[in-house]
């Protein structure tokens, strides 16, 4: 700073010099309210162990995870044990299999229509549609295979006006 500087243009707030190597302090502010502490006097004896000097590094002593230091080594499996695992798990497949079998829901026996009707194929019916409008309550894809086999069809395309035989319920 070897430029004078005028007094009018600057207005010195803090007149401290301040170093690279120390932090800057800044100043606590005052509460005139509330009770200053101060640090016990003395050879800091309030603390269990004696002081970390301040210029010595810190020692990390691990990770805290436990872990054994006795050499480890690997034991192949042989070939009855990994048969023997593998019949295992296909029994536990096979059982749960089971239970999943005879734990489900009954299947209906009948599932479409005893009765049979003849039916009129209106404009732009598909045989879907058609099974959907004579059995609603029975499964669609049931439903169409009897007809077709009812009416020997070989294909699902119908014309408008077609008479049908088909299982109505």
């Amino acid at each position: 700073m070897g430029a004078r500087r005028k007094e009018a243009d600057v207005t010195v707030i803090d007149d401290r010099q301040a170093f690279a190597s120390a932090p800057a302090r800044r100043r606590a502010a005052v509460h005139p309210s509330a009770p200053v502490r101060r640090r016990p006097s003395g050879d800091r004896a309030y603390r269990p162990h004696p002081a970390r000097p301040a210029t010595a590094a810190l020692h990390y002593r691990g990770t805290g995870v436990a872990f054994s230091r006795a050499p480890h080594t690997r034991r192949p499996v042989s070939a009855t044990v990994t048969i023997a695992l593998a019949g295992l798990a296909a029994l536990i497949t096979l059982w749960l299999g089971m239970v999943a079998h005879l734990s489900g829901a009954p299947v209906a026996t009948d599932q479409t229509p005893d009765q049979l009707a003849v039916v009129q194929v209106q404009a732009g019916e598909t045989l879907q549609q058609l099974a959907g409008r004579v059995a609603p309550d029975a499964p669609a894809g049931a439903v169409m295979q009897r007809i077709r086999d009812l009416n020997k069809l070989d294909s699902v395309t119908l014309d408008a006006g077609q008479t049908l035989i088909a299982p109505i319920g």
